[in-house]
């Protein structure tokens, strides 16, 4: 077996009024994400770490944010079509572990519900998802709740 691993991580402002979307589904809160699609973090640090795992580049050269056709787009689908690409390259997903950097709201309330359907999205089992929350204890721009941070490992294998 071939094994890879990738790192990924992305920011993202956070304004009043956006919906605010996280590892593909809608999260309550007063502020949302913004970004040319829908500014999911959690799928976008996934993408990128398996993109990087894959030796593919990164999210940005896939799906441009200069590219009109992928104004406002669910990153569900980014996500799905780059498990489309890492397993036409023969590639499978041994697991992925998202750590998402927010001051408020708490996400540990939905974490299983982002698994759940991050899993479908992927098709992989919910236990090869890790998404864990954390703060910047009140300091930089997390702590100062003007934006979001996620970081994420993903590990890749090949028969």
């Amino acid at each position: 077996m071939k094994f890879r691993v990738g790192s990924g991580y992305d920011v993202h402002k956070l304004e009043e009024g956006r919906d605010f979307w996280l590892g593909g589904i809608k999260v309550p809160h007063t502020h949302g994400a913004k970004g040319h699609s829908d500014a999911d973090v959690v799928c976008h640090v996934i993408c990128d770490a398996l993109l990087g795992a894959a030796n593919m580049r990164n999210i940005g050269y896939h799906f441009s944010d200069k590219d009109p056709q992928w104004k406002g787009v669910d990153s569900k689908l980014l996500l799905a079509k780059v498990m489309e690409m890492i397993r036409e390259a023969g590639y499978e997903v041994g697991n992925v572990d998202a750590t998402v950097v927010l001051q408020e709201p708490k996400l540990n309330p939905h974490i299983p519900a982002m698994k759940e359907c991050l899993s479908k999205v992927m098709n992989i089992p919910e236990e090869d998802i890790s998404i864990k929350a954390t703060t910047s204890e009140w300091m930089g721009f997390v702590g100062r709740k003007e934006g979001i941070a996620a970081h994420c490992v993903a590990l890749i294998y090949k028969d």
